[in-house]
């Protein structure tokens, strides 16, 4: 089993929390972890600093960017997040490449019973884009909830035109099944959305193998 696999916490939500990782890419060593309430100033400075590169993509939200993404927003979000997490609904992660914050990525809509699915949602920093960080974020998430959170399903949507984020969806092994019209409210105006999903049976060897066989990651053990 490859080292990718989590080390999950007895007594806890199954999937969370967790440590993901580490796996080698271009852009250094991949991690993913669970949020801490001292990640503000890490947080909001990546998110403030990247207004143009991540408002385009994200959903449309009341008040400024400043307001939401400065370090005193961050306490209620960590909050927020870490409670959808312990009752099962998320599991929320901060993506770290060489040990530093380098992005976040959450799992949402938990759903159990007969669908066990959930959707995938991330954002990695403008200067790290481009060395396989969100790739292996994705990868790495995917073969936890699979593995360890008792998933069958997962989800993305992305815009047509954000073709960075179609190809980290295809290169980690997700397949395109179709069109959401007018599906989010996304800079002020409701988009479509191409909608992109991978379950167990499609990669049975899990999606960071599937990233070590062709060259794209090497696992660190």
């Amino acid at each position: 089993m490859a080292s990718s696999a989590a080390i999950a916490v007895p007594g806890r939500h199954p999937g969370w929390p967790a440590r993901l990782g580490p796996l080698l890419v271009d852009a250094g060593v991949v991690e993913l972890r669970a949020p801490k309430l001292l990640d503000a100033q890490p947080w909001s400075r990546a998110r403030l600093r990247d207004q143009a590169h991540l408002e385009q993509w994200e959903p449309t939200s009341p008040g400024s960017w400043l307001d939401r993404n400065s370090s005193f927003a961050w306490p209620a979000q960590w909050s927020m997040l870490r409670r959808l997490s312990l009752r099962g609904q998320g599991l929320a992660f901060v993506i770290t490449v060489d040990g530093e914050l380098a992005g976040q990525l959450t799992v949402g809509n938990v759903v159990r019973g007969a669908l066990c699915s959930a959707w995938i949602g991330y954002w990695v920093a403008s200067s790290r884009t481009g060395g396989g960080l969100a790739t292996a974020a994705v990868a790495l998430t995917a073969d936890h909830v699979f593995r360890s959170a008792g998933l069958h399903r997962l989800e993305a949507t992305v815009r047509p035109e954000n073709m960075a984020s179609i190809r980290v969806l295809r290169k980690a092994g997700f397949r395109e099944e179709g069109v959401f019209r007018r599906y989010l409210d996304v800079a002020g105006d409701w988009r479509d959305h191409l909608c992109f999903a991978v379950t167990t049976e499609d990669h049975p060897g899990g999606l960071v193998q599937r990233l070590v066989d062709g060259g794209h990651a090497k696992i660190i053990r």
